[in-house]
């Protein structure tokens, strides 16, 4: 399954390089570090589904959706910042943003996209660990910034690059530079993976055991780090789960294919929001893997970046588990 992440050491984040970087080229944090990230940009085409996205970023390697990745946007009056979009576990920019990436730039919008977190000579991104998953963002967000000459950013993270874009706010020093965090399906404090984590933590050598026998994208140090009760959320959420300077919010679906409870999806400080589609809509019963591609979450996204252009988003109904299958189908043949 795609949506929940990482496990070890921090030390390489806090080296932030502020360097240019060629598109398309993966570049490794540092010399021997096993991450590397990407400025995608293979320009494909806007997509209305999950799993046709995903299914062309697998056909097209290094694809970014259409209207994002124009480093020559120059920001607006109505539109001052930036929208940088994360992704979220073993995926990328165009598997994930070809339906909101398109939309945002379509109305104006500056909009940017990275791949991070990849193991070298891998498929795919959002694998490693997310401490320095965090620190290549910091280094794109500064690309981005010095592109546009905007001041602060708004970030969207999705899964996975959710946590990675609040590590970044939180312990990277990016509250200075981003004004808005959005996190769509965010595992704020992780997820048990239907009971799966509980029982391997209880079982001496269940971890390892899990670690052979299993796919190594399904116990990657990025998942490993997403469980709930991780070190490395522990971490991101001791002493408080915002900065100061930062407004933040989390939309998420009651029946999160990844995420149980689904409470932890929330963030707990009392000045964030916290936004349930189920509760606003209970005809939509969208989860983990439709929830980007949902079109009553993407007006909700579209509202919170911009208030005073929020539209009522339809309320159309959405059975659970729509799009689970095909999307595990086309992750896996």
């Amino acid at each position: 399954m795609r949506c929940i992440a990482v496990a070890v050491g921090a030390g390489l984040a806090a080296s932030i390089l502020v360097a240019p970087v060629a598109a398309a080229e993966e570049v490794p944090d540092l010399p021997g570090a096993s991450s590397v990230w990407q400025i995608p940009d293979r320009v494909g085409p806007a997509q209305s589904a999950h799993p046709d996205a995903a299914r062309y970023a697998r056909q097209h390697p290094g694809s970014v959706p259409s209207g994002v990745n124009d480093f020559i946007c120059a920001p607006t009056g109505e539109h001052p910042r930036p929208v940088v979009l994360v992704h979220g576990t073993d995926s990328n920019a165009y598997s994930d943003w070809a339906a909101l990436g398109p939309r945002l730039a379509a109305s104006g919008y500056c909009v940017f996209a990275l791949n991070y977190g990849g193991e070298p000579g891998g498929d795919n991104y959002g694998t490693e660990d997310m401490a320095v998953s965090a620190g290549q963002l910091a280094q794109f967000v500064a690309e981005v910034r010095g592109a546009t000459g905007a001041n602060e950013v708004d970030i969207v993270g999705y899964s996975q690059g959710a946590t990675v874009a609040r590590y970044y706010v939180n312990r990277l020093g990016g509250a200075a530079a981003v004004e808005q965090w959005v996190g769509l399906a965010s595992p704020t404090y992780g997820g048990t993976l239907f009971g799966l984590v509980p029982v391997l933590d209880q079982t001496p050598g269940g971890m390892q055991w899990a670690k052979r026998v299993l796919s190594p994208d399904l116990v990657s140090p990025a998942l490993e780090q997403q469980a709930q009760g991780s070190s490395f959320l522990e971490d991101l959420n001791g002493g408080g789960d915002t900065a100061a300077g930062t407004r933040y919010t989390t939309i998420g679906s009651w029946l999160d294919e990844v995420i149980q409870p689904a409470t932890n999806i929330a963030l707990r400080d009392r000045s964030a929001t916290n936004l349930m589609i189920g509760d606003l809509c209970p005809l939509n019963q969208s989860g983990h893997f439709r929830m980007p591609y949902d079109e009553y979450t993407l007006q909700l996204v579209m509202g919170v970046l911009d208030p005073a252009q929020a539209v009522t988003p339809p309320r159309t109904a959405v059975p659970a588990g729509t799009g689970v299958l095909e999307m595990i189908l086309t992750e896996n043949f």
